[in-house]
């Protein structure tokens, strides 16, 4: 029986979604669970798995092409027939009806077809990479491909980019340069605007010290991996830290929904991380529940399957509160905008060592600022501030053990 192939939701408030790339052909086989075809929103660039077994035998949306979640994008006939012919209709007449018998196979017009390798030949590289190349604005023959025939991969453009200058040279052919937005970065742009729109937002910021941290990461840091196999980093204590303050003051792990507000038994929690095409979203889920090595191995294991896309679609639902972490590249605060249709995200920045005062006297203490954005609707400012002060004490009298 033909199985139908929809776009998946990705995110509580994600609508559409863009389809990246096939990664199988009219007329091939997938197995159950194999990747099919690769997605981006502005939560999660990932591989979607076949829901079935067969043979895919029409494909009804386009590479880079963006349709509304639970929209049927193929169709896999489930008794392995081996020909079908390649449907590409617009957007607004996409199939939700089965496909009639398949024709005589031929190859679909926007496939990717390989070059041959030749000496001054096309630069060989796949969608993916040439779209990091178009976003920041590197000319392809450039890279050394390290790839069959020398097709650039995913890990050449990143090392590239690596060492190329900060600030990457743009040719101007007059007085500007337009590049059109990345699917994700269409999709980042609109959500938070809606989310600006939607809640009143206000930040607080607090200054932290980290001084029982430092020590316990330099204490148990080295015993630590070598107990567990991953290293200890700071984001499982921030974590940590704001799951108990979100027990003392569960309004900040809420929602709204027209004039009630909506109190969550669990904490999801998200966390934030860069790639080279935006920002990604992952959900620790039941945070309240797990151990701080069970949040360290979970903080490790979102970030690595966030930055080679293999995260699967339920780890980008359901977060109820959020931490991201400019410090990572330097920042010392900012201001970050309340993923929606959560109340609250915190911000942590750079952990440094700063003169502070300290019994009348100027000390040397390793200091980070946290921001807390909320939204005033149905937070108040004491409130927030409490919060923030329960997070503070957690991180500053830091207590558990992490071994």
């Amino acid at each position: 029986m033909p199985t139908k192939v929809i776009m998946p939701q990705m995110g509580e408030s994600i609508a559409e979604g863009t389809v990246v790339k096939w990664l199988k052909k009219v007329g091939e086989r997938v197995e159950r669970d194999e990747p099919l075809f690769e997605i981006s929103t502005d939560k999660v660039d990932a591989e979607i798995p076949s829901p079935a077994s067969g043979v895919l035998t029409q494909v009804l949306v386009k590479e880079n092409e963006t349709v509304a979640v639970n929209a049927v994008v193929a169709w896999i006939d489930g008794e392995g027939a081996g020909e079908a012919v390649a449907t590409v209709p617009a957007a607004s007449a996409v199939a939700t009806t089965p496909p009639a018998a398949p024709a005589a196979a031929e190859p679909r017009a926007d496939a990717e077809v390989e070059p041959p390798p030749a000496a001054g030949g096309k630069t060989r590289s796949s969608p993916l990479v040439r779209r990091i190349a178009q976003e920041h604005h590197v000319d392809l023959s450039q890279v050394k491909g390290t790839g069959l025939g020398g097709r650039i991969s995913k890990k050449d453009i990143l090392a590239h980019l690596s060492q190329a200058p900060a600030a990457a040279a743009i040719d101007f052919a007059g007085p500007t340069h337009v590049v059109a937005m990345t699917p994700m970065r269409r999709q980042i742009a609109e959500h938070m605007a809606l989310s600006k729109r939607t809640s009143a937002h206000v930040s607080t910021v607090f200054e932290v010290e980290m001084t029982r941290i430092v020590e316990v990461m330099a204490r148990s840091g080295e015993e630590f991996e070598r107990r567990h196999g991953l290293k200890l980093t700071y984001t499982p204590f921030f974590v940590r830290a704001a799951v108990e303050a979100i027990k003392a003051f569960p309004i900040v792990n809420s929602s709204v929904e027209g004039t009630n507000i909506v109190y969550k038994r669990d904490v999801n929690m998200g966390i934030a991380v860069a790639i080279e095409t935006g920002l990604i979203v992952p959900v620790i889920k039941h945070a309240d529940e797990k151990s701080f090595l069970g949040i360290a191995r979970a903080v490790k294991d979102l970030a690595e399957r966030a930055r080679t896309k293999h995260l699967n679609v339920d780890e980008v639902q359901e977060g109820t509160f959020t931490i991201t972490n400019p410090g990572v590249f330097g920042g010392l605060f900012g201001t970050p905008i309340i993923p929606q249709p959560q109340v609250a995200i915190l911000g942590v920045g750079a952990i440094e060592k700063r003169p502070v005062v300290r019994n009348d006297a100027i000390a040397i203490r390793s200091m980070v600022y946290l921001v807390l954005t909320f939204d005033h609707r149905i937070i108040d400012g004491a409130v927030a501030d409490q919060f923030m002060a329960r997070l503070k004490s957690g991180l500053e009298n830091w207590d558990e053990a992490v071994l």
